[in-house]
């Protein structure tokens, strides 16, 4: 009897929320199907104002040095470097212990760094015990 009581209250609600998701499917193709010319260049407006801005975006990060592999030396360098950096991958390594990216340090990021105009890629060398040794 209970089994059968929570069965009708799961099809119940999974009804009436089938039946919310279909008005809103009903009210967006309603929308759809009433636009205007003027909606249309609105969106078109809308839409060429949007990849302006990110074509601006990306022309940061590229002066930023986005996109570009780059080695840094010391632990400074890799502050200021990072410092107002929204995205960044950093590849730490130590010149004693072999790197599984590929042959050398980061060996497989330089090919992949232009691809990826939006990252910052750098890699350095720890020389601090603690930053690499997962023991430490």
């Amino acid at each position: 009897m209970a089994g059968q009581l929570q069965q009708a209250v799961m099809e119940q609600t999974l009804f009436h929320v089938a039946k919310q998701l279909e008005s809103q499917l009903d009210q967006e193709l309603h929308k759809l199907d009433n636009i205007q010319g003027d909606d249309i260049e609105q969106l078109r407006q809308r839409r060429i104002f949007e990849m302006k801005k990110q074509q601006e975006r990306t022309q940061e990060w590229l002066e930023k040095g986005h996109g570009e592999y780059r080695e840094l030396g010391d632990e400074k360098e890799f502050f200021k470097e990072m410092k107002g950096e929204e995205r960044m991958v950093c590849h730490f390594y130590r010149n004693n212990w072999p790197c599984k990216v590929g042959r050398g340090a980061g060996a497989g990021m330089p090919c992949n760094a232009a691809a990826h105009a939006g990252l910052a890629l750098y890699i350095t060398a720890c020389s601090a015990h603690s930053q690499c040794d997962p023991q430490a």
